[in-house]
C-alpha cells in the first residue's frame, strides 16, 4: 500500500493525512468544501478537554432526554423521527450503558495521550491557534451534580487524568471574572483550549508542505473497492487504500464499502462573542469553563473573542441555527460574566459525528485497504491527534507481509 485517499477535511481528516504523510505514504485529501475545517471543525467550544471524557451512556441521560423532550431550550433535546437511523442509534446507545465505566476510562486515556501529539505537531509546524494551557474548570450549582462529578473524577483518574475538587472561593481565585453562586467545582490544570479552525487550517498547510494533494470543492458521491484498489468518485481515481474521516457522512461511505458505522449527527450550537470594548476584554474569562447543568463550555480565543458552545440536539441532518437554541447561550454569558458586552455575537451550529457508545471508530474496515477514523462526537478536537496516529499505524501494519 503506497497511495491512500483520506475522505474529509475536518480535524480528523487533516490530522490523519498529516500522520500518513509523515510515515511516507502518498496521500490525497478529499474535502467537499472549498477549504478545510468548514463544518464541525469550524466553531466548536475550543476545549482540549480530557476532563470531559465521561461517556453519555448512562440512565440519567435517558431520563433527561425524556424529561426535556418538549422543552425547546433544553440542554439535551430529542426530536423524535420515524427513521431507522435514529431508532437504531438509540437502541445501540442503551445497549452500551453497561460499558459506561470502561468507555469513560478509555476515553480519558486517549485524551491524555492525544496532548503530546497535538502540542508536538503545533510546535513542529509553527501553528498559532490561540492555545491557552490554563486548565478547565467544571462548575456545579448543587450537591447532586457535584457528587456525580466526584464519581466521574475517580474514573478519569483510572485513565491517567488528575483533577481536583475546588471550593467556591478557590473557583473565583482560579477565574476571578466568574459571577454567581456555586456549590463547588473540579479543576483540571492539565487541560487546555484553542481555536480548532486555526489549528486545522494550519495542519492542512503543513500537509501540503509534506506533499499531500488536497482536492477541495469536490463532493464524493461514490466509493467502491475492486481488484485494482479503491475507486473514489465519478472520476474513478484509484488508490491502494482509503481512510474515512467524513464526520456525519461516514455512515453513508461505510455502507458503500460494506461496513456498518452508525454515526449520528448530534447538533451543537456556539456563539462567538466579539470583545469589542476594554471592559469586555477585562470581564471575560481566561480559564476555560464547563457548566455541567447547562452543558455549556466557554473558551477565551485570543484577546478579543469568547466562544460559548454546547447543548445536544437530535434532529437528523438539520443544520438550521435556531434563535431559541442560541438565546440560552447569550443569557449564560450575561449571567456568568456581566461585564461582557453581548452586542456583537456570531451564532453557529454544527453536527457532531457521534457513535452510539461514544467511542470513535478507529482502524480497519471489513475489506482490505479500508480504514476509519470517525465518530468522535463532542471530543473530536480532543482526541483527533491520537486517533490519527493510531489509524496511520494500522495502515502501516496492513502493508507488512
Amino acid at each position: 500500500m503506497k497511495t491512500i485517499a483520506v475522505i474529509g477535511g475536518g480535524i480528523t481528516g487533516v490530522t490523519t493525512a498529516y500522520a500518513l504523510a509523515k510515515r511516507g505514504l502518498d496521500v490525497t485529501l478529499y474535502e467537499r468544501h472549498r477549504y478545510p475545517a468548514m463544518e464541525t471543525s469550524f466553531a466548536n467550544g475550543g476545549q482540549l478537554s480530557a476532563s470531559n471524557a465521561e461517556a453519555w451512556n448512562h440512565w440519567s441521560t435517558v431520563v433527561k432526554g425524556l424529561k426535556w423532550m418538549w422543552r425547546r431550550d433544553a440542554p439535551l433535546l430529542v426530536r423524535p423521527a420515524a427513521s431507522w437511523h435514529q431508532l437504531s442509534w438509540f437502541a445501540e446507545f442503551v445497549r452500551a450503558i453497561p460499558r459506561y465505566r470502561s468507555n469513560t476510562i478509555e476515553t480519558a486515556r486517549l485524551a491524555v495521550a492525544a496532548r503530546q501529539h497535538l502540542y508536538a505537531w503545533a510546535a513542529a509546524e509553527n501553528i498559532e491557534f490561540d492555545l491557552k494551557r490554563q486548565g478547565i474548570l467544571h462548575i456545579y450549582h448543587d450537591k447532586p451534580g457535584f457528587e456525580h462529578a466526584a464519581q466521574v473524577t475517580r474514573l478519569l483518574a483510572q485513565g491517567g487524568l488528575e483533577r481536583r475538587a475546588v471550593t467556591p472561593s478557590e473557583m473565583r481565585a482560579i477565574e476571578p471574572t466568574l459571577a454567581g453562586d456555586y456549590y463547588g467545582g473540579f479543576y483540571t490544570e492539565s487541560d487546555a483550549s484553542g481555536d480548532i479552525h486555526k489549528f486545522t487550517v494550519g495542519m492542512a498547510a503543513a500537509c501540503e508542505r509534506l506533499g499531500v494533494r488536497g482536492v477541495y470543492g469536490r463532493p464524493i458521491e461514490s466509493l467502491s473497492r475492486g481488484t485494482h484498489g479503491i475507486a473514489v468518485g465519478a472520476q474513478d481515481d484509484r488508490y491502494d487504500g482509503v481512510v474515512i474521516c467524513a464526520g456525519t457522512g461516514s455512515r453513508r461511505f461505510a455502507a458503500m464499502l460494506g461496513d456498518h458505522v452508525n454515526v449520528y449527527p448530534v447538533k451543537g450550537y456556539s456563539i462567538t462573542v466579539n470583545l469589542t470594548t476594554p471592559e469586555s476584554q477585562l470581564g471575560a474569562p481566561h480559564v476555560s469553563l464547563l457548566d455541567d447543568a447547562t452543558k455549556l463550555v466557554a473558551s477565551r480565543l485570543g484577546q478579543d473573542r469568547l466562544r460559548i458552545a454546547g447543548t445536544a440536539e437530535f434532529n437528523g441532518m438539520n443544520r438550521d441555527i435556531r434563535a431559541d437554541r442560541i438565546r440560552p447561550l447569550v443569557d449564560w454569558v450575561e449571567r456568568c460574566f456581566p461585564n461582557v458586552n453581548t452586542r456583537s455575537v456570531v451564532p453557529w451550529a454544527g453536527l457532531r459525528p457521534t457513535m452510539p457508545d461514544m467511542m470513535p471508530r478507529v482502524g480497519r474496515g471489513r475489506a482490505p485497504g479500508v480504514f476509519y477514523n470517525t465518530g468522535h462526537g463532542h471530543l473530536g478536537w480532543t482526541l483527533a491527534a491520537v486517533t490519527a496516529d493510531a489509524v496511520a499505524d494500522a495502515v502501516l501494519q496492513s502493508r507488512r507481509p
